[in-house]
């Protein structure tokens, strides 16, 4: 299994080399897709209400982003349970990432007859499994897999600064997962040593995630609205279509059991339809448009219509302005 293991082995340039990506269901499902993760999805989150929040489908955790600041946090972090991964965040720009791993890397997968985390990660985990949670950090970020899925997500950058002045002045955004573990509540947040236990033996830890992040979020001022949930589920797709099958499995005269099936593809329909048009979309915002643009521009200037296009843009500007 091919990751260095050595001692703060993660140098600055290789920490600059992960790129920042958008906190998109469509982006994240698709990352786990290029993993090797079949059978879970991501889905954004609205509200807190736990009804709504189990209406989402089968859950395996949720994922917070928020802006962060510095503050003092009381709780104390326990040690790693035995079979929980759990890793330190030791490059910059890979908590997106890192709190995805968290959730995935900790389902139970051989109770789940629909979620398979895929041969790279199940190596992954085996290698890491008794490491500590700084090593393990470190084996996210020399894992080529894992980082090419995650970079294949950059925005294209035509155009490099080598200095912003505005750097120091750019808001942090961070990544935290919330899931349950042995029976117990957790966080699990890179930035800190080790897990935070927020309730154990909970019953429900649907409804106990939501007042937990609710009160986190109620925990900052009245005008900060930098929040973003989402859900980490069991795919739809696959779910409608183990449905289908053991529906048809049972196929008699009932009418009433092809009715179901016609429901079900129809609702299969519409998700792979979605999936489909996050696939789409995630192309659009990873190409770089700017050789087409350039080129265009090279032949219509050489057709000389570049110029009239350009004074027929500038009159109709000063006319709008002239208007307004």
């Amino acid at each position: 299994f091919n990751i260095l293991f050595q001692k703060k082995i993660i140098t600055e340039e290789k920490m600059s080399n992960w790129c920042t990506i958008e906190s998109d269901p469509g982006i994240f499902s698709e990352l786990m897709t290029k993993i090797g993760v079949k059978g879970v999805e991501m889905a954004d989150i609205y509200t807190l209400d736990s009804n709504e929040l189990k209406a989402t489908g089968k859950l395996y955790g949720v994922i917070f982003l928020f802006k962060w600041q510095q503050e003092k946090d009381e709780r104390k972090p326990v040690p790693v349970p035995d079979n929980m991964f759990f890793a330190r965040q030791v490059v910059t720009n890979a908590c997106a990432t890192q709190a995805i791993l968290s959730i995935v890397l900790n389902i139970d997968e051989k109770n789940d007859e629909i979620v398979d985390i895929g041969d790279h990660l199940r190596q992954f985990k085996d290698f890491t499994k008794d490491l500590d949670p700084e090593m393990r950090g470190d084996s996210i970020g020399n894992s080529s897999v894992i980082q090419k899925a995650h970079n294949s997500f950059a925005e294209p950058e035509p155009f490099v600064q080598e200095s912003d002045p505005f750097a120091k002045r750019k808001d942090a955004f961070h990544f935290i997962a919330y899931l349950p573990f042995g029976g117990n509540l957790y966080e699990l947040d890179g930035l800190k040593p080790g897990p935070i236990l927020l309730e154990a033996n909970v019953e429900d830890w649907v409804d106990s995630v939501s007042k937990h992040i609710s009160e986190r979020i109620q925990r900052y001022s009245s005008n900060e609205i930098s929040f973003n949930m989402m859900a980490v589920r069991q795919d739809e797709s696959a779910r409608l279509r183990r449905d289908i099958g053991i529906l048809k499995n049972k196929m008699s005269d009932d009418n009433s059991v092809s009715d179901k099936i016609r429901a079900l593809q129809a609702q299969l329909r519409a998700e792979e339809a979605k999936k489909k048009n996050w696939k789409a979309n995630n192309l659009r915002n990873s190409h770089d448009y700017l050789p087409f643009l350039v080129n265009m521009l090279k032949l219509l200037a050489e057709k000389k219509e570049l110029m009239p296009l350009i004074e027929d843009a500038k009159k109709a500007e000063k006319a709008k302005n002239t208007t307004n």
